[in-house]
């Protein structure tokens, strides 16, 4: 057995020692295959990287020149020298220096509102092969951009709980802020976005507009007169409706303001009227006699104490950041929460129905009319509690008519919506204690319902906590409604 092993052991070594040249030139083969995988392992790591930083570069240029050609930052003819800008500064951390990346192309296409580009970049290889030490990268981007206007309205809540823990300097800060970013960087002589301020509390001070307000008296009807009542015949002698003008001129003389607060304009049964018709529009009574669909300030708003109208005036659709800005500034929280009125009045701030009362009150150009291609329209409703305020078709304690606030406000949300309007809502310190968990609730779920419908990409509803998160989603309405102009 031992005779044997030997044997076996000698013959293998012979065969090795016979080979030993054949493995050497194996082993030089493989290691050459190794070698050149090796190097195009490390030639793709490095043209993916480039790639991916080119790209991302590009992807940044191209938005960001959308974005200024739809804000109007930029004309047109500044698209190439934007694009190239940002693209070499950004695209220059990627390689060995910006001269290296070229733009190729570029092509702002009016029909399908894009912004295209290409561009390349030549990569010295880390391991050159086959004689070739260069190869040239290339990416395509685009972006779309947008000639569409915008129309924001702001709700903002000036109640007396808006006092503790200074919650309304937080909101001065974060209107301050909102107001800031959607008017700046714009063309002044041609601006894109237009802002409207409804403050609010137990009333909406509608400053000028009062003009087209009815306010009420103890003896008097909830509608406004009506054609071939004693106080117009007795003025116009005629028991036909008078024009507009000469009606507001006479209702206000037989009913003197006792400031510029209103309240919600009521239906011909003294219930809330959801609709957003300007005060000019032509209604019958019950009796078919016509009267102006004037709003109602009613005569439960006393002037005084939590009742009183807040100071801060609405503000309808304006490019003056100042006056915006000014009125910010002053908030102060006072009053009850007569939310669904000030629903009414964001509803108004929007509705081109009402860009005539608007001008002729000198206070802008009111509303343009409704047009998605060329048009958005934004609502953003802000509170820090439960909506508890109303008048038209109740009795007994004005503020304390929650049931009926929500439904009027929920009403008011469905026709914006139906109308074209987005709505973005804000809850501020919805868990304060001082109201009960049902209460939360239904300030939630009023919120809830007037927002917009969410979608994978956009949030309608926020509930926040502390001034910083308020500010945080201002901000992030205004750039969610940036990104529906540069996509829809």
């Amino acid at each position: 057995m031992r005779q044997y092993f030997g044997g076996a052991v000698r013959t293998i070594a012979r065969f090795v020692e016979d080979r030993r040249g054949n493995f050497a030139v194996i082993t030089a083969g493989i290691s050459a295959m190794l070698l050149l995988s090796a190097g195009l392992g490390v030639n793709t790591v490095q043209l993916v990287l480039v790639r991916s930083n080119l790209l991302n570069a590009l992807d940044s240029a191209v938005t960001s020149t959308a974005r200024d050609l739809t804000t109007g930052a930029i004309p047109e003819s500044d698209a190439e020298k934007t694009v190239k800008s940002f693209l070499f500064v950004n695209g220059g951390t990627g390689f060995a220096s910006a001269d290296a990346i070229n733009l190729d192309s570029l092509v702002v296409d009016h029909t399908s509102k894009t912004v295209t580009a290409v561009a390349s970049v030549k990569v010295a290889l880390l391991f050159p092969l086959f004689g070739a030490d260069v190869q040239k990268v290339a990416v395509k981007s685009a972006a779309l951009y947008s000639d569409k206007t915008v129309e924001v309205a702001m709700m903002l809540d000036l109640t007396g709980s808006m006092a503790d823990h200074d919650k309304i300097g937080n909101l001065r800060t974060a209107a301050t802020n909102a107001v800031k970013t959607m008017l700046g960087n714009q063309n002044p002589n041609n601006p894109r976005v237009r802002v409207a301020l409804v403050p609010y509390a137990s009333g909406v001070n509608v400053g000028a507009l009062a003009t087209d307000v009815y306010a009420e008296t103890s003896s008097s009807s909830d509608l406004p007169p009506v054609a071939g009542s004693p106080l117009l015949v007795s003025k116009t002698k005629s028991k036909l409706l008078p024009s507009f003008a000469d009606y507001t001129s006479i209702v206000a003389a037989a009913y003197p303001h006792p400031d510029s607060c209103a309240t919600e304009r009521k239906d011909l049964y003294g219930n809330a009227d959801f609709s957003a018709d300007g005060p000019d529009a032509i209604r019958t009574d019950k009796s078919g006699k016509q009267y102006y669909a004037l709003v109602n300030r009613d005569n439960r708003l006393s002037g005084s104490g939590m009742n009183k109208c807040p100071d801060a005036k609405l503000i309808p659709l304006t490019t003056d950041e100042g006056s915006l800005l000014n009125s910010i500034k002053a908030f102060k929280a006072n009053g009850y929460t007569a939310g669904a009125i000030a629903v009414q009045w964001t509803y108004y701030m929007l509705s081109p129905k009402w860009r005539s009362a608007i001008k002729t009150a000198g206070l802008g150009d009111g509303p343009a009319d409704s047009n998605p291609d060329k048009l958005s329209k934004v609502a953003i409703l802000m509170t820090d509690g439960q909506f508890n305020t109303a008048y038209a078709g109740v009795s007994g304690n004005n503020n304390a008519q929650g049931n009926v606030a929500r439904s009027n406000a929920e009403s008011l949300c469905s026709n914006m919506k139906a109308d074209g309007i987005k709505i973005y809502t804000i809850g501020f310190d919805l868990d304060d204690k001082s109201m009960s968990p049902t209460e939360r609730q239904e300030a939630r779920s009023v919120l809830k319902d007037c927002a917009s419908e969410d979608t994978p990409s956009s949030k309608h509803f926020f509930d926040v906590s502390t001034g910083p998160q308020l500010d945080q989603a201002f901000q992030a309405i205004i750039a969610d409604t940036e990104r529906l102009v540069l996509t829809q």
